[in-house]
């Protein structure tokens, strides 16, 4: 669910005071925390709502709140837990450079996990019982998986179980929203693998598989809705709402990876990733939009821009 072991040079916010070459304070935590990428977290439950029969209401909100908790917890997990690593590849990052220590990034990732799956148990034993698996995934992908070959496949799984968690509190039964959860565990499946090595330079095989996945993916989403395939009902078209929405998922991505494929220098890797996060936005306002859920699927979209406008000054990865 998260990009936590992404790195890419930080923007300082202006004004921000700099002490060993980064902010202090409130600006170093969040850096840590990466918050420009919590605007890719809701979407994930909205989309799982969108699938579902019901109506989002006051569980959805509070599934949405236990996945920005969990991802956060993943984000200063994944900090501490590459401490000595980044101090030789990346030691502007705020624990290496001294500017928040370790123990306070494992005590905030307990904290936040805490927080999560207590929210997530407010939101009903459904929801739970998602949570659960969920915040399993994220301590272990950044306690030793990432540095498997099962850690993309980890990284997509999470996500999936993100998209589960909101059709799990928002309805119960999570079946309608696996199409989603698959075809956003898909998308992060991919940009994760382009991710594994951005500091030292990619893979052209990397880049090229995540193109060739944003293009499939773009394909499929004006297909059919979510909801009725789950449904067993004919396919109904997209409107132009999901069509456009499609667009800007493949517009936001394509070129970012066909550049990293034709020269995966450390610099394009990371504009590639930190394009495919920023990705995840219009694809699940697209599932959401695919799923009947015009609503949702607006709000979802309008996160980008503050992403965008965020990222400018905390990176995102």
């Amino acid at each position: 669910m998260s990009h936590g072991d992404t790195a890419t040079d930080p923007v300082d916010a202006p004004g921000a005071r700099r002490v060993g070459g980064g902010r202090t304070g409130l600006g170093a935590w969040a850096e840590l925390l990466r918050l420009p990428a919590l605007f890719t977290v809701p979407g994930d439950a909205l989309a799982g709502a969108a699938a579902v029969p019901a109506t989002p209401g006051r569980r959805t909100a509070l599934a949405i709140g236990s996945s920005l908790c969990l991802y956060e917890a993943g984000m200063a997990l994944n900090d501490w837990a590459d401490r000595d690593e980044d101090a030789l590849e990346r030691p502007h990052r705020p624990l290496p450079s001294g500017r928040i220590a370790p123990a306070a990034a494992l005590t905030a990732a307990c904290a936040l996990t805490a927080a999560g799956l207590a929210l997530a148990r407010c939101a009903g034993r459904p929801a739970f019982r998602v949570a659960v698996p969920l915040a399993a995934t994220v301590w272990a992908y950044d306690l030793g998986l990432k540095r498997t070959p099962g850690g993309p496949a980890a990284m997509a799984a999470a996500r999936g179980l993100d998209v589960l968690l909101g059709a799990a509190a928002t309805e119960g039964p999570i079946r309608p929203a696996l199409a989603p959860a698959a075809l956003l565990g898909s998308h992060t499946l991919a940009v994760t693998t382009v991710s594994r090595h951005e500091t030292r330079g990619g893979s052209p095989l990397s880049g090229l598989a995540a193109l060739v996945t944003t293009g499939a993916l773009t394909r499929l989403l004006p297909r059919r809705e979510a909801g009725a395939i789950a449904a067993g009902t004919p396919a109904r078209p997209t409107g132009t709402l999901g069509a456009v929405l499609a667009a800007a998922y493949a517009a936001t991505a394509a070129r970012p990876y066909l550049h990293a494929t034709l020269n995966p220098s450390p610099p394009l890797t990371q504009r590639a990733v930190g394009a495919g996060i920023r990705a995840t936005i219009p694809l699940q306002a697209a599932l959401a939009a695919r799923s009947g859920a015009p609503v949702s699927a607006l709000l979802t979209a309008a996160l980008g821009p503050l992403a965008a406008k965020f990222a400018r000054k905390v990176s995102v990865t």
